[in-house]
């Protein structure tokens, strides 16, 4: 079956996405480590790396936002991407 609600999340998310790099303003640490790590969820799925090394604080904070996403499905990453995006176009503008 072909799943059309499927494909119309891909598109919603590939333009949040895009929106995202967009915003006037760059958004709180918190928020971008949100971004980031259901943007990997999605679109890589759980974390296939090693976690950076002990000097490597922007990349261990980068892994742990995206390690904590561990199981959650491609869909759910999305959909939580989608509406931290809508939020953030809100808060900061585009």
């Amino acid at each position: 079956v072909f799943n059309v609600r499927r494909i119309h999340s891909q598109a919603e998310f590939e333009k949040a996405a895009e929106e995202v790099k967009h915003l006037k303003t760059k958004p709180a640490d918190d928020e971008m480590l949100f971004i980031y790590g259901h943007y990997k969820q999605a679109t890589v799925g759980d974390v296939n790396t090693e976690r950076p090394g002990m000097l490597d604080f922007k990349g261990k904070a980068k892994w742990d936002a995206w390690n904590e996403l561990k199981e959650t499905t491609e869909e759910d990453a999305m959909k939580a991407y989608i509406n931290k995006a809508e939020e953030l176009k809100r808060k900061y503008g585009i």
